[in-house]
């Protein structure tokens, strides 16, 4: 059965200070895949990952989710859906980032709850019931009424995973979730996100851990200055005749 499409992307263009960060970057993501996207520092792939969750503006290209343009080009410009419907494209997807990002002031249960209650208007009883139930699945059914500086880096990135998913998106991206963690604490999270890979859920992943792409991905997705160099099942990339894969993967596993 053919699964459907939930973001497509067209021809994105991104500069900064008159320099191309992504050139004509093209790509389809279907419901339930998991796309991993490699390369080395600076060749975009945080700027992809901003330019498809609008935190970054596009220079050029479409930018499509569940058959609503979120970005237009007209005219050679890029052009953005009316407010109403940008608010209603942005419940589509989560985001995960490296650096937690959680509310330093709220506690644990309520940094999960303020979402789905201000933008899903739902009630507190039932936006307590959601986060609870995602601290369980997490293993940090203790830590409701912790503070994010009571936990372990690996503790918070785990809440940030579940404050994404209180909002119940039907993507979630993931900028590079363990760079900012040791290594101890890396293999918590990782475990946290293949679980979810089971669960079918649709994940875009920027990351450096070459293992666990090879493990995790549908589809991976080389990205080298600002272009996309390989794409295809993790068995294909990997085992690229390719001589800069190569030679970069080699790097991250010796």
């Amino acid at each position: 059965m053919e699964r459907k499409n939930l973001l497509t992307i067209k021809n994105l263009h991104k500069e900064f200070d008159g320099n191309t960060v992504l050139k004509d970057i093209s790509l389809e993501i279907a419901e339930g895949e998991v796309v991993s996207i490699i390369g080395p520092s600076g060749s975009g792939k945080s700027t992809l990952l901003r330019c498809a969750t609008m935190l970054e503006e596009m220079d050029g290209g479409e930018l499509i989710y569940m058959g609503e343009h979120a970005v237009k080009e007209e005219d050679g410009k890029c052009v953005l859906a009316s407010k109403a419907d940008l608010r209603r494209i942005r419940r589509y997807f989560g985001l995960v980032f490296q650096n937690f990002n959680l509310f330093p002031h709220y506690s644990v249960l309520k940094n999960i709850m303020d979402a789905p209650m201000t933008v899903d208007k739902i009630s507190k009883k039932e936006a307590k019931e959601r986060a609870e139930k995602l601290l369980m699945q997490f293993g940090l059914e203790d830590k409701g009424d912790a503070y994010p500086y009571q936990l372990s880096g690996g503790q918070q990135q785990r809440v940030s995973i579940a404050r994404a998913l209180a909002l119940k998106p039907q993507i979630l991206f993931f900028d590079e979730p363990t760079s900012a963690l040791d290594p101890e604490l890396t293999g918590e999270v990782l475990k946290v996100i293949k679980q979810l890979a089971r669960e079918n859920m649709t994940m875009i992943i920027v990351t450096h851990e070459m293992q666990f792409a090879r493990e995790i991905s549908d589809r991976v997705i080389f990205l080298e200055h600002g272009d996309i160099l390989a794409q295809g099942s993790a068995e294909e990339v990997f085992g690229s005749e390719n001589k800069r894969i190569r030679d970069f993967i080699g790097k991250l596993n010796s």
